[in-house]
């Protein structure tokens, strides 16, 4: 099968309209991550190491994507027990020492590469390539006159950076599906593309039993399978969803059950009746600090909380308005898992995962018991072996 010319397309056609990077130091501390995070509109925030250093010229410093973060590095990071005891010197922990290491993440990529070598990338791990934003009236890069602060970098010449995800290629690639047909009709089984190597935990276990499997499961883009005794799918711990969080999720964890957990991050806000039960069991710990933080939190979300609680109508696609009014949990994916079946066609699976923005799908058998994953990553595997390319040469 001949390399479908789009396929070949500069990777600048798909950043029409992306909003510019907002950079975050990687010298920032981690409490200083959650403020920017918490205004923020959008779950992650790139993180840039920037040499301006005064032996180097202007025009020749080198600033990099070394990085993103969001607020699950920051639950994670706060669940660890030297962390939670001493929370004050965590928050002053710099940003660069929670990244996770030795993987590469985030890539910068020339825009007039191709989209198939972004393919190329998402395949050895990558997940988000930082590129330049080019401005289409001149064909320049374009550039920003914002003010740096304490916390950003001002990048070389004023450059703005814009980036793509996976989701964003698997999106472009549906608007030419009928070039791959048939193949897209078969099933999801017989494309081999089922990760059965997959993460669980039992719904009554601790969700801190889950605390590295999430870890692992935040760099894979994947989630941890909630599951009962007979290895039936009752929900999932996804990255996705804490994302939307807030740093107070972390005393959740530390705290609740596997299943207590899906009731606690689920869209909406916790409850009330669970957050009294993390207090308690915070005091019983002794662990001030994240009650203390908890009680701060809780004090804003209620100062800016709205008399009605609604759900708006996009709730099938996994959108609900806090029932404590605005914050952080308005914008969530449900915690329910999104899922299919071993003859579901990979058609399907890609519009189901676009349209609840879901990175990874469970497949189940028709019993709701657990056979494995469908993820982005498995999805372009089956478009590149399709394009039939060489591997191309960097």
């Amino acid at each position: 099968m001949a390399v479908p010319t789009f396929l070949n397309r500069n990777v600048s056609d798909l950043c029409v309209g992306k909003p510019a990077l907002k950079p975050l130091s990687a010298a920032a501390t981690v409490s200083e991550a959650l403020a920017l995070l918490n205004k923020s509109s959008e779950p992650h925030v790139s993180v840039w190491s920037c040499d301006h250093s005064k032996n180097v010229l202007e025009d020749e410093c080198e600033c990099r994507c070394v990085g993103k973060i969001c607020m699950v590095d920051v639950i994670c990071f706060l669940c660890k027990n030297e962390n939670s005891d001493n929370l004050s010197k965590a928050l002053e922990t710099s940003v660069s020492q929670i990244l996770p290491k030795g993987n590469l993440i985030v890539r910068h990529l020339a825009p007039n590469s191709s989209l198939l070598e972004a393919i190329d990338y998402i395949l050895e791990g990558t997940q988000n390539l930082v590129i330049p934003v080019q401005n289409y009236i001149g064909g320049k890069s374009r550039k920003t006159q914002s003010k740096s602060s304490s916390l950003s970098c001002k990048h070389r010449d004023g450059i703005e950076y814009c980036w793509l995800t996976q989701e964003d290629v698997v999106r472009f690639l549906l608007n030419f599906i009928g070039v791959f047909s048939p193949i897209t009709t078969s099933s999801i089984e017989s494309l081999n593309i089922i990760d059965c190597n997959v993460m669980t935990i039992r719904y009554h276990e601790p969700a801190m039993s889950a605390l590295d499997p999430l870890t692992l499961a935040h760099v894979e883009q994947t989630s941890v399978a909630v599951v009962d005794d007979l290895d039936r799918l009752i929900g999932e711990i996804s990255p996705s969803t804490l994302a939307y969080c807030d740093e107070t999720a972390a005393a959740a964890i530390m705290t609740l059950s596997a299943g207590d957990l899906l009731a606690y991050i689920d869209c909406g806000g916790p409850p009330e009746d669970l957050v009294d039960l993390v207090k308690v069991i915070l005091q019983e710990k002794k662990l001030g600090a994240l009650l203390e933080l908890m009680d701060e939190e809780l004090s804003l979300s209620s100062s800016s909380s709205c008399s009605v609680s609604s759900c708006s109508s996009d709730d099938e696609l996994g959108v609900c308005r806090n029932n404590n009014g605005s914050g952080r949990y308005a914008s969530a994916r449900r915690a329910e898992a999104i899922t299919c079946y071993p003859n579901s066609s990979l058609v399907a699976v890609m519009i189901q995962a676009l349209a609840h923005r879901a990175s990874s799908v469970w497949v189940m058998h028709e019993d709701n018991t657990l056979i494995g994953c469908v993820t982005f990553k498995g999805i372009l595997k089956v478009f590149r072996s399709l394009a039939n390319a060489r591997p191309i040469t960097r």
